[in-house]
């Protein structure tokens, strides 16, 4: 994984860089597998309590490599007639092939995931983006949902992913003419979180900032968060925020964040 994507793990926080800086980060199969990889490893890392994206070189993530549309010119990927078996074939619990998982792995990575979003964040890049819970981008960051340029939809979660954040017909606007926005257009969108001229400097801040917070209150509002993105009804909402409160009230970190703000001292919180 380490020609492609790395990780540095310090203080709870998990800083994940995307580094193949001299093709501006585009994803080829190593990319693919890496991320994957990548975030499953993390989900079972009991030690992590926040997660920060980001790619180094010029750019976050340019998006799909260039080979891969050669491919298609070509014909070698025609594959529109395969049946529902094979395309169903090989996915994860929650439905997505290795593409999808790619970018909705860190949504399934239990504690807060936060990109830092700089250069260009383009097609398949501006995905991975989106799979993070939050998003930090410069203000000069360009994106855009590209995959039109080359005659095809997103489909690496995108359009799973973007209906939680903006309007539907803004959606649309951007899917089927491919245009490149800022990052403080995204921003007033909807699909960034804030602007800062070094966004991974201020996503580690805010990482740390989480990590010394309760973990398992940090982890139970993930996962309510994420059933509230879902199809679930109003009254199973109602159940888990009450199943997720119940099991904090009296806990050992809970106990430990009340006496620390009555001691006006840091807390210690335990994994």
């Amino acid at each position: 994984m380490t020609d492609r994507v790395t990780v540095d793990i310090q203080d709870g926080v998990a800083d994940v860089r995307l580094v193949r800086a001299d093709k501006m980060n585009a994803i080829d199969n190593a990319m693919f597998e890496a991320l994957v990889e990548t975030g499953e490893e993390l989900k079972g890392r009991k030690e992590i309590r926040a997660v920060v994206l980001s790619g180094e070189g010029r750019a976050f993530c340019a998006g799909l490599d260039m080979g891969s549309f050669q491919q298609m010119a070509s014909g070698e990927r025609q594959g529109g007639n395969r049946t529902v078996e094979e395309l169903t074939k090989g996915r994860t619990e929650a439905g997505a092939n290795r593409a999808q998982q790619a970018c909705y792995v860190w949504r399934e990575i239990p504690v807060p995931v936060i990109a830092a979003v700089h250069g260009v964040a383009f097609g398949g890049g501006f995905q991975l983006a989106l799979g993070a819970d939050i998003r930090i981008v410069a203000p000069d960051a360009r994106m855009a949902v590209l995959e039109i340029k080359w005659g095809l939809v997103p489909d690496m979660s995108g359009i799973v992913l973007m209906r939680g954040l903006i309007r539907d017909d803004v959606a649309r606007e951007l899917t089927w003419t491919g245009r490149v926005f800022s990052g403080e257009e995204a921003v007033q969108m909807g699909l960034a979180t804030r602007v800062a001229a070094d966004p991974r400097a201020e996503a580690l801040s805010m990482a740390r900032e989480i990590a010394s917070k309760n973990p398992h209150a940090i982890r139970g509002g993930k996962r309510l968060l994420n059933l509230a993105q879902s199809d679930a009804d109003i009254a199973k909402i109602f159940l888990e925020e009450t199943r997720e409160q119940v099991a904090l009230i009296g806990s050992t970190n809970q106990v430990e964040a009340v006496m620390a703000n009555l001691q006006k001292r840091e807390p210690a919180f335990a994994d």
